[in-house]
């Protein structure tokens, strides 16, 4: 069990704290393919498309993405800032629910990743040569769920909160004794990456670039360390996070211990919900831990799709996406990830239950 259980949570959490001084790979060429002319860019919602039920509009807009030197808990992997210019969108107003993903399963009969057995052959190709295999016991079905009764800790290292439970799944968020009865509004968690893509393509949507996102974070309001601004005063007024001693005693000033239902929070100057905190949100990004200092070199890029390979010297074995948005775990004193700038790798395959993710549509996909 320790085996499966060290290796998703050295995909999740260790990332917060990560930083890199050398990086092996050749600079990508994929940004200069994306850096378009400047001009043209699309701000205004078409006439000719109507606003998707449950999204809103995000204006095209030209903005520098990344950490302000002002932002004192940006990591290494959140600068240099650079600037983009990103065509408007449609975004949903709030995150996937139970709900929404229980439609798409209805419908298709679709089996996310944890709930299928691991596959062992997949899973060693993730680690380093030579790891030998576990028990088939440890094989079975599950996801990463938080530890809830953690009284104290020996030393802080993230293995002592997260725990892998075979049966947890999005039917089950904490582990085959829970479910999702009234939970119907709440965000869809332990989904992968696979699991979110399979929804997109059924529902005719996409999941955002991390530029997309950051956009649609920042809203009207250009340039603020938080979606309301440069106040953390306001934080749990407007956004569901970890308060008290992070992670053995959770005070919930926000109204919430844990995951909220989505909506709970005000919207950001957009109309969007829980841009910061409740559940992480996936990005269809690769991450690669240079990628802003690569990106700089070019100027203004438009419309940028991120690198076209992943690099994280911390999990060089194993291909991640770059998630958004921060959780109900976050804490100033760890990982103060409702920010928006910040950003951390995730693995592919692996899920959680402070991990979902919302959708987006472009008027050119409207009309198809």
């Amino acid at each position: 069990m320790k085996f499966l259980i060290l290796i998703p949570l050295f995909f999740l959490f260790l990332g917060c704290k990560s930083e890199t001084k050398n990086n092996t790979m050749e600079p990508s060429s994929a940004s200069l393919a994306m850096n378009e002319k400047k001009n043209d860019l699309l701000v205004e919602k078409p006439e000719d498309v109507e606003t998707p039920r449950g999204m809103k509009w995000v204006s095209g807009v030209r903005f520098t993405m990344g950490a302000r030197e002002a932002d004192e808990m940006a990591l290494p992997r959140e600068r240099p800032a650079h600037p983009v210019a990103v065509d408007g969108f449609f975004m949903d107003i709030h995150e996937v629910t139970n709900a929404d993903f229980q439609k798409f399963v209805y419908e298709t009969g679709y089996v996310t990743v944890a709930e299928r057995p691991v596959d062992w052959e997949e899973l060693k190709k993730q680690l380093p040569p030579g790891t030998p295999k576990p028990h088939d016991s440890l094989l079975r079905p599950g996801s990463l769920v938080f530890k809830k009764d953690i009284a104290s800790l020996s030393e802080f290292n993230y293995s002592q909160w997260w725990e892998w439970k075979i049966g947890a799944n999005w039917r089950h968020p904490e582990g085959p004794d829970s479910d999702i009865a009234g939970r119907e509004n709440y965000p869809v968690v332990h989904v992968s990456f696979e699991d979110v893509n399979a929804y997109c393509k059924w529902a005719g949507r996409r999941l955002p670039t991390e530029a997309e996102w950051e956009a649609a974070a920042h809203g009207k309001r250009p340039g603020g360390i938080y979606t309301w601004g440069d106040s953390e005063k306001e934080l749990n007024f407007l956004a569901n996070t970890w308060q008290g001693e992070f992670p053995v005693k959770n005070i919930p000033e926000d109204g919430f211990n844990y995951a909220a239902p989505v909506g709970s929070f005000p919207a950001n100057s957009l109309g969007l919900y829980d841009m910061a905190g409740n559940v992480w949100e996936w990005t269809q990004d690769w991450y690669d831990e240079l990628y802003y200092k690569k990106l700089l070199k070019d100027g203004e890029v438009k419309n940028p799709l991120g690198p076209t390979q992943p690099y994280n010297p911390a999990n060089p074995y194993e291909k991640e996406k770059v998630i958004k948005g921060g959780s109900f775990l976050c804490n100033k004193s760890y990982c103060a990830s409702y920010r928006i700038t910040a950003r951390m790798p995730q693995a592919l395959d692996s899920g959680s239950d402070h991990l979902g993710f919302r959708t987006v549509a472009t008027p050119e996909m409207l009309r198809e």
